[in-house]
């Protein structure tokens, strides 16, 4: 007998969703080549991640390993969690974690405006306090989008 619709949904309710890695529109050396404040973070946390990954910690992998677990496409789209990951970053006033989301967002092809609507959220989430994070932020976003 086929399940009723009722019991679908409750299926559907306890079903983790299919987490897989994101597609994305552009690589690293095209916002790279498109941004210079884009190629000055993406080439030191390069070689500041290698300087990490010499110390072989194996609590650090794990942590890493989380990060870019909860970064994957899943029951939110990753272009969510980029801008989940923005809003939070810039509430923390961490202008290397505003990169990175903002980046990322602008890779899986975050249109500029999701990405201003998003920095909105954290300064009222955040405070006035955001505002200097804001602006590196804007700044990074002239140069990716024009």
């Amino acid at each position: 007998m086929p399940p009723t619709t009722e019991q679908s949904a409750a299926e559907r309710l306890e079903r983790p969703a299919e987490r897989k890695e994101p597609t994305f529109l552009f690589t690293e050396k095209y916002v790279a080549d498109k941004s210079e404040l884009a190629r000055r973070f993406i080439e030191t946390r390069a070689e500041l991640n290698a300087n990490v990954d010499k110390a072989n910690n194996f609590l650090v992998k794990r942590f890493y390993n989380i990060d870019h677990n909860t970064y994957l496409e899943g029951a939110l789209s990753a272009k969510t969690k980029e801008l989940m990951g923005l809003v939070a970053s810039a509430c923390l006033r961490c202008d290397d974690c505003i990169f990175y989301h903002a980046i990322q967002a602008y890779r899986l092809g975050v249109p500029r405006v999701e990405q201003e609507e998003s920095l909105n959220v954290a300064m009222v989430v955040g405070g006035s306090i955001v505002i200097p994070h804001l602006r590196r932020a804007y700044e990074l976003l002239e140069e990716l989008y024009g």
